[in-house]
Protein backbone atom coordinates (compact mmCIF):
# COMPACT_ATOMS: atom_id res chain seq x y z
CA UNK A 1 0.00 0.00 0.00
CA UNK A 2 0.97 3.53 -0.52
CA UNK A 3 0.44 6.67 1.84
CA UNK A 4 -3.09 7.88 1.60
CA UNK A 5 -5.47 10.31 2.90
CA UNK A 6 -8.07 8.30 5.15
CA UNK A 7 -11.20 10.30 6.99
CA UNK A 8 -12.51 10.16 10.45
CA UNK A 9 -15.95 8.66 10.54
CA UNK A 10 -17.62 11.16 13.70
CA UNK A 11 -19.99 8.11 14.11
CA UNK A 12 -17.48 6.08 15.18
CA UNK A 13 -15.49 7.91 16.76
CA UNK A 14 -14.41 9.79 20.38
CA UNK A 15 -12.46 12.05 22.17
CA UNK A 16 -12.68 11.85 26.09
CA UNK A 17 -10.89 12.63 29.17
CA UNK A 18 -10.72 12.37 32.23
CA UNK A 19 -9.49 14.43 35.70
CA UNK A 20 -9.74 13.75 39.18
CA UNK A 21 -12.39 16.00 41.43
CA UNK A 22 -12.60 16.38 45.23
CA UNK A 23 -9.44 14.16 45.14
CA UNK A 24 -11.99 11.41 45.93
CA UNK A 25 -13.46 11.09 42.13
CA UNK A 26 -13.15 11.41 38.97
CA UNK A 27 -15.06 13.78 36.07
CA UNK A 28 -15.44 12.33 32.63
CA UNK A 29 -16.02 14.14 29.69
CA UNK A 30 -16.03 14.33 25.62
CA UNK A 31 -15.50 16.92 22.97
CA UNK A 32 -18.60 16.20 20.90
CA UNK A 33 -17.24 18.09 17.21
CA UNK A 34 -13.66 17.66 15.69
CA UNK A 35 -12.20 17.08 12.67
CA UNK A 36 -8.46 15.25 11.72
CA UNK A 37 -6.56 15.04 8.65
CA UNK A 38 -4.45 12.03 8.78
CA UNK A 39 -2.31 10.16 6.09
CA UNK A 40 -0.99 6.91 6.38
CA UNK A 41 0.08 3.73 5.23
CA UNK A 42 -1.66 0.73 6.95
CA UNK A 43 1.50 -1.51 6.33
CA UNK A 44 3.92 1.28 8.13
CA UNK A 45 2.13 3.30 9.99
CA UNK A 46 5.66 5.16 11.03
CA UNK A 47 5.31 6.99 7.97
CA UNK A 48 1.65 8.57 9.01
CA UNK A 49 1.11 12.08 9.81
CA UNK A 50 -1.87 13.36 11.55
CA UNK A 51 -3.45 16.79 13.00
CA UNK A 52 -6.69 17.09 15.34
CA UNK A 53 -8.58 20.17 15.29
CA UNK A 54 -11.22 20.08 18.90
CA UNK A 55 -13.90 22.87 18.84
CA UNK A 56 -13.26 23.69 22.72
CA UNK A 57 -16.79 24.58 22.56
CA UNK A 58 -18.13 21.27 21.94
CA UNK A 59 -16.98 20.19 25.68
CA UNK A 60 -19.69 18.09 27.54
CA UNK A 61 -19.41 16.69 30.74
CA UNK A 62 -23.38 15.75 31.33
CA UNK A 63 -23.34 19.12 33.64
CA UNK A 64 -24.23 22.11 31.63
CA UNK A 65 -22.79 24.41 34.32
CA UNK A 66 -19.83 22.79 34.80
CA UNK A 67 -19.61 22.91 31.04
CA UNK A 68 -19.93 26.77 31.06
CA UNK A 69 -17.38 26.99 33.93
CA UNK A 70 -14.48 25.06 31.91
CA UNK A 71 -15.68 27.32 28.05
CA UNK A 72 -14.96 30.71 30.75
CA UNK A 73 -11.69 32.11 30.98
CA UNK A 74 -10.91 30.31 33.59
CA UNK A 75 -10.38 27.02 31.82
CA UNK A 76 -10.57 26.84 28.18
CA UNK A 77 -11.77 30.89 27.14
CA UNK A 78 -12.72 29.66 24.08
CA UNK A 79 -14.17 32.94 22.85
CA UNK A 80 -10.16 33.77 22.54
CA UNK A 81 -9.43 30.29 21.81
CA UNK A 82 -11.87 28.17 20.22
CA UNK A 83 -9.96 25.24 18.80
CA UNK A 84 -7.54 22.78 20.83
CA UNK A 85 -4.84 21.09 18.31
CA UNK A 86 -2.71 18.03 18.32
CA UNK A 87 0.08 17.61 15.20
CA UNK A 88 2.15 14.70 15.27
CA UNK A 89 5.98 14.87 14.99
CA UNK A 90 7.00 11.21 15.30
CA UNK A 91 5.39 8.07 14.99
CA UNK A 92 7.58 4.81 16.35
CA UNK A 93 6.62 1.28 16.59
CA UNK A 94 6.44 0.13 19.97
CA UNK A 95 6.36 -3.91 19.54
CA UNK A 96 2.98 -5.80 17.97
CA UNK A 97 0.42 -2.71 17.19
CA UNK A 98 1.51 -0.75 19.48
CA UNK A 99 3.18 2.86 18.95
CA UNK A 100 4.15 5.70 19.91
CA UNK A 101 2.88 9.34 18.70
CA UNK A 102 4.42 12.42 19.84
CA UNK A 103 3.28 15.22 18.70
CA UNK A 104 2.41 18.76 19.77
CA UNK A 105 -0.75 19.61 21.50
CA UNK A 106 -2.14 23.48 21.65
CA UNK A 107 -4.52 24.55 24.01
CA UNK A 108 -5.02 28.23 24.54
CA UNK A 109 -2.09 29.43 22.28
CA UNK A 110 0.24 27.27 24.38
CA UNK A 111 1.90 24.58 22.79
CA UNK A 112 3.92 21.76 24.31
CA UNK A 113 5.01 18.00 23.28
CA UNK A 114 2.81 14.59 24.74
CA UNK A 115 3.01 11.17 23.30
CA UNK A 116 0.26 8.86 22.82
CA UNK A 117 -0.04 5.58 23.32
CA UNK A 118 -1.57 3.74 20.07
CA UNK A 119 -2.88 0.84 19.12
CA UNK A 120 -3.86 0.04 15.42
CA UNK A 121 -7.25 -1.93 15.90
CA UNK A 122 -6.28 -3.25 12.13
CA UNK A 123 -8.16 -2.64 9.33
CA UNK A 124 -11.78 -4.43 7.56
CA UNK A 125 -14.45 -3.65 4.43
CA UNK A 126 -17.19 -1.91 5.45
CA UNK A 127 -20.02 -3.94 4.26
CA UNK A 128 -22.41 -0.99 3.54
CA UNK A 129 -19.73 1.44 1.39
CA UNK A 130 -17.39 -0.85 -0.10
CA UNK A 131 -15.18 1.20 1.50
CA UNK A 132 -11.30 0.15 3.81
CA UNK A 133 -11.75 1.06 7.62
CA UNK A 134 -9.13 1.42 10.01
CA UNK A 135 -9.31 1.85 13.69
CA UNK A 136 -6.89 3.18 16.18
CA UNK A 137 -7.42 3.89 20.26
CA UNK A 138 -4.82 6.20 21.76
CA UNK A 139 -4.02 6.88 25.89
CA UNK A 140 -2.10 9.72 26.80
CA UNK A 141 -2.11 12.04 29.69
CA UNK A 142 -0.38 15.70 30.85
CA UNK A 143 -0.46 18.23 33.49
CA UNK A 144 -3.22 20.71 32.67
CA UNK A 145 -1.26 23.74 34.33
CA UNK A 146 1.48 23.22 31.78
CA UNK A 147 -1.12 24.61 29.01
CA UNK A 148 -2.11 27.61 31.41
CA UNK A 149 -5.54 25.38 32.95
CA UNK A 150 -4.82 26.89 36.56
CA UNK A 151 -8.21 27.50 37.92
CA UNK A 152 -8.34 25.23 41.30
CA UNK A 153 -9.71 25.54 44.94
CA UNK A 154 -8.57 24.50 48.06
CA UNK A 155 -10.07 22.36 50.14
CA UNK A 156 -11.61 22.21 53.90
CA UNK A 157 -10.56 18.73 54.28
CA UNK A 158 -7.18 19.74 52.37
CA UNK A 159 -5.92 18.83 49.12
CA UNK A 160 -7.69 20.62 45.87
CA UNK A 161 -10.64 20.45 43.96
CA UNK A 162 -9.28 19.62 40.70
CA UNK A 163 -6.53 17.15 39.79
CA UNK A 164 -3.65 18.47 37.55
CA UNK A 165 -3.22 15.32 35.51
CA UNK A 166 -5.41 15.41 32.45
CA UNK A 167 -6.50 11.37 31.03
CA UNK A 168 -7.09 11.05 27.07
CA UNK A 169 -8.75 8.23 25.71
CA UNK A 170 -9.14 8.47 21.93
CA UNK A 171 -11.17 5.70 19.40
CA UNK A 172 -10.77 7.07 15.84
CA UNK A 173 -12.15 5.14 13.24
CA UNK A 174 -11.22 6.29 9.52
CA UNK A 175 -11.98 5.06 6.09
CA UNK A 176 -10.23 5.60 2.34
Amino acid sequence: MTVEKWNVDPAHSSIEFQVKHMMVSKVKGVFKDFSADLTLDPEDLTTASLTFTVDAASIDTRQEARDGHLKSPDFFDVENYPSITFKSTNIVADGGNEYKVTGDLTVRSVTKPITLNVEYEGTSKDPMSGNMVAGFEGTGKFNRKDFGLNYNAVLETGGVLIGDEVKLNIQIEVSK
